[in-house]
Formats: structure tokens, sequence, C-alpha cells
């Protein structure tokens, strides 16, 4: 089996705390990379829960842990029902969370995923769970041209956003759109030679779009956070790796907003709201990955952890 290298480790791990008896839950398992070095620093006593609506990730992390033997339980969900998968495990709080988000070295690599825009004849799948019937392709090809415009706009953060959603639907009335390779073209067409000369690659932001559209991966994560922080013990901590900006502003603020929930207006002498913290944020500026791993890993260069722990 393929080892993928997890993004953050020793900072992740470091700033977790594991404790030996404790329980902990990694709520993106993938290959297993931060479960493996949680699990190795727990005792007996302690509890490891592994969730991913992956089905590929979830064999690879199964076989990855499978020396930790019954202190390790992995289920197949999104994080978004952790709450609930826990309860069901008659697990009430826990000590530690582990959150990584974005596309999985698993889903990445593998091109009949359709993640990747660089194989021209990959196909537009771009499913986490592939239990799911929605597909990438039926977002290019259905969606309204105004849809599209704000996807893109607000998903891929794209100045072109209003050109490009023009250029698919005109496309699409000719013949579907199947391939990555043929919505890649179609999006080259729509953005100056110039800006595709000296910017990245003229479709990531496009399919970085349809991907978090598809998968509801900025309404699962806004959804879930609190329920997260509320599930942590006293002390126990929440490690969150984003990998855009989208999702690292969204953590800081909820953050924020969990450290201090007060709405009384600024200036008020005594709080009235009532509302009380849940905790501390124990990360005031986002780690970074080192330059040593950024060398080894290219794929770290845009991660960020947050962290936050409870009171």
């Amino acid at each position: 089996m393929k080892q993928h290298i997890p993004v953050l480790l020793e900072e992740t791990i470091s700033y977790l705390n594991v404790r030996p008896d404790g329980v902990y839950v990694d709520g993106t398992l993938g290959g297993g990379g931060h479960a493996s070095a949680v699990c190795s620093r727990l005792s007996d006593q302690g509890r490891f829960f592994g969730i991913d609506q992956d089905e590929e990730a979830i064999a690879a992390s199964s076989e990855r842990l499978a020396p930790f033997g019954e202190k390790v339980t992995i289920i197949r969900s999104n994080y978004e029902r952790m709450k609930e998968v826990l309860h069901e495990k008659n697990i009430l709080d826990v000590d530690g969370i582990v959150l990584d988000l974005g596309v999985s070295s698993f889903q990445l690599d593998d091109p009949k995923r359709g993640f990747t825009y660089r194989v021209p004849e990959a196909p537009l799948d771009m499913r986490m769970d592939q239990r799911q019937e929605k597909t990438a392709k039926d977002v290019v090809n259905t969606y309204g041209e105004t849809e599209l415009f704000y996807m893109i706009r607000d998903y891929g953060e794209d100045r072109f956003a209003k050109n490009i959603a023009k250029h698919i639907v005109k496309a699409r009335q000719k013949q579907e759109i199947r391939t990555a390779g043929e919505l890649t073209e179609i999006i080259k067409a729509a953005i100056p030679a110039k800006v595709r000369a000296s910017g990245g690659h003229p479709a990531k932001r496009t399919f970085q779009a349809i991907r978090i559209e598809l998968n509801r991966e900025l309404a699962v994560l806004e959804n879930s956070l609190n329920e997260m922080i509320s599930l942590l013990r006293p002390g126990g901590r929440i490690c969150v790796i984003t990998f855009h900006s989208l999702e690292d502003r969204l953590v800081k603020t909820l953050f924020r907003k969990n450290e201090n929930p007060c709405t009384c207006p600024i200036g008020f002498p005594v709080c009235t709201c009532g509302a009380v913290s849940k905790g501390t944020v124990v990360t005031r500026r986002p780690v970074l990955p080192k330059e040593q791993e950024m060398e080894l890993n290219p794929r770290s260069k845009s991660a960020k952890l947050r962290v936050f722990e409870r009171v």
C-alpha cells in the first residue's frame, strides 16, 4: 500500500496533546497518517474513531491502523454526522478532534475519480462519497449560467467567472461536456492569453469551485464546527488543517465566535446577552508548514493549521 504523507503531522500531534487514555476522532481519516500518529500514543485504555465517506480511504486506513487492534473504530460517514455516529457508539464527549480538509491523496492520484484537471481523459466525477448520484458532470451540464457564475466567483474566487460560465453554457449547447480535458479547453478560451501565460493553471479555480459545490464542503464545515467544539471535554482540542482561503476564513471566524460569542453592543458596560465562551483560540495566527516539508510534499504549501481548546 502506498503511504501518503500527512500534512503538518508533527505540529498537529503536538497541539493535540494526546492523552494515553483519551478518546480521539479524525473526521477526515484519508490514508490514516494523522490517525496512526495519534494511535501510537494511546494506551490500551485509549480509544480512536476514524470517520471518512470515501470507500478507498476506509480500505487503506483500515490496513494501516490494523496493528492498533480494538482501540480503533472506523466509520464510513461524513464528519457532518460526527456527534450522531459517536453517540451510536456510546461516546458523548472526546479529548481531541482532527480535520484535514480538502481532497485526499487517494482521490487526487486516481484520474478515474475526476478531481484532477491534468488528465484530459479523466471523467467529470469529483464525488468524495461515490454513493452519491450527482457528479461534477451534472453540475457543469445542468446549472444555469447565473448559478455557474456565482459558484465559480464565490468558491473559485476567479475574476473571469462570468466569462467562464458563459463559455460553458455555449459549449454544452453543441454537446455534453464529459471530460476534464473538454472542460479545461472551454475554461482556457474564456481567459485572456496574457493571463493564462502568467497565472497558474487556468482550470484550477473552476475545478475547485465545482468540487466544493458538489461535495457541499463549506456548508458541511460551517454546519459542523460548533457541534464538534461542543463535543470536546474541558481541555480538549480541535485541530483543523485547511488548504484554501475560503476554508481558513470560515474556521478562523467560527473559532473566534466560540471564544467570544457575546452579541452585546461594543462598549456595553455589562454583558446581557448571556452568551458563554466555549474556549480559547490556541493559534492566534495559522501554523504553516516548514520549508523542509514543502520541499518533500509540495501539496503542503497552501496548508494552514488552526487550533481551538475547550474550557
